[in-house]
């Protein structure tokens, strides 16, 4: 077997920084540094669930014993006896070089869009807070999407969000234009992200490390970061049933962004609904309590209605009356219902749970579905199309030769 540490492997070890660590099958030399509490910065690669590295940033290389250059820790896997250095000269040096030459194209952080994003939290560890280079032209900002501002004067083209959107969520949006110094981010076929085919999943703002791509209600006019959290509260999507995990950012108890926590629904994702839609908690229509339908108005839909004064056919209640009433009026339909569907010589053996017979309307040797078992009937007909059911089994029916079975629960066939 090869000593490259590939996912079906054995667990391999190597030096990094002087001490002896291993790394798992399949995991990269930067995997096995942050499980060992070695932080390597990284912009363009993501630990979560769904992102494959790409190793284009440059800003996570580590010098390997025997190698003529640097090596993208995030993409490069360890071998057996492998010698990796990653706090030496060479590599800080490096790293730091990369770091000054993508904040030479970045705003000042005084005016950053999010002046703490993962490259200035970066750039702030390795002493960088300006550059020597020139700075590239910046394009226009673009916000045309409701939710999402797009400052691409903070783009480092670590595609990210190319991976978030294409790999991830698998809406294939956002691309790559260009060559060389000419690359940047595209939005369908160079659209306007407003009117591109974006779904608004929020993915790509939750991977981006810059700032290029930021929640508009973070942002003030100009662009530049007006809102900054001062606490976050886990918390699970209200809305649909799916149950996705999430954090939100509060500032002032009032929540100003959402991002989307791991979780074994949602696994970081988020919809639009779950991603930007909030507002409804500060909406003046909202219902704070419990209401009931009046007595005196009885449903109709040609009624009119106006939901900012729905007291003129509701009435406030605790949450104790209406959850009675609630409670009460669904046993009754459910008692309703159950009366309705099924004869009152079947319905006590199908709440116990009891075997029942039924009729099949196929041809004699076809075996039971849902719908037959669907239509029960209190005593089985005279006929070879009947046979004992128990539970969700799939039972084969008797032999056309055999005589007709008996509802007792000793002489009807079943399946062992």
């Amino acid at each position: 077997m090869s000593d490259t540490n590939s996912k079906v492997g054995k667990p391999v070890s190597f030096s990094l920084d002087g001490k002896t660590v291993e790394a798992q099958p399949g995991e990269t030399i930067w995997q096995a540094a942050a499980r060992h509490g070695t932080d390597i910065p990284h912009l363009c690669y993501r630990d979560s669930d769904g992102y494959r590295a790409d190793g284009n940033c440059r800003a996570c290389m580590v010098e390997i014993e025997g190698e003529r250059v640097l090596a993208a820790s995030c993409i490069r896997t360890p071998t057996e006896g492998m010698v990796v250095h990653s706090e030496n000269h060479r590599a800080k040096t490096a790293r730091k070089m990369v770091m000054e030459l993508l904040v030479a194209d970045q705003p000042s952080r005084d005016t950053a869009h999010d002046p703490h994003s993962e490259l200035w939290r970066y750039a702030e560890t390795q002493d960088v807070d300006a550059a020597r280079f020139p700075a590239k032209v910046s394009p226009a900002p673009d916000s045309s999407h409701p939710a999402i501002a797009v400052n691409m004067d903070a783009c480092i083209q670590c595609n990210l969000c190319v991976r978030a959107c294409r790999e991830v969520q698998v809406n294939d949006v956002i691309g790559l234009a260009g060559r060389g110094a000419d690359a940047h981010i595209v939005f369908d076929f160079g659209d306007d992200m407003g009117a591109s085919t974006c779904v608004g999943c929020g993915e790509c703002v939750q991977a981006c490390p810059t700032g290029a791509l930021m929640p508009k209600t973070l942002l003030d006019d100009s662009q530049a970061l007006a809102i900054t959290p001062d606490r976050q509260v886990d918390s699970v999507c209200p809305y649909c049933g799916v149950g996705c995990q999430l954090t939100f950012s509060v500032k002032d108890d009032k929540i100003v962004s959402v991002s989307g926590r791991q979780g074994p629904a949602n696994a970081g994702r988020l919809c639009v609904k779950g991603r930007y839609g909030f507002d409804y908690i500060a909406n003046p229509e909202r219902l704070t309590s419990p209401l009931i339908r009046r007595e005196d108005v009885p449903k109709s839909a040609s009624m009119p209605f106006d939901p900012a004064n729905p007291l003129t056919h509701f009435r406030e209640a605790s949450w104790e009356e209406a959850l009675d009433m609630a409670a009460g009026r669904l046993a009754r339909s459910v008692t309703s219902t159950v009366r309705r569907q099924w004869p009152d010589s079947v319905r006590p053996r199908a709440r116990m749970k009891k075997p029942i017979w039924c009729r099949s309307w196929c041809a004699p040797g076809s075996a039971p579905t849902m719908s037959t078992i669907a239509h029960a009937c209190a005593t089985p007909p005279p006929s070879p199309r009947c046979w004992k059911i128990s539970g969700r089994e799939r039972l084969q029916p008797p032999s056309p030769n055999a005589a007709t079975p008996r509802p007792s629960s000793s002489s009807a066939p079943t399946r062992q």
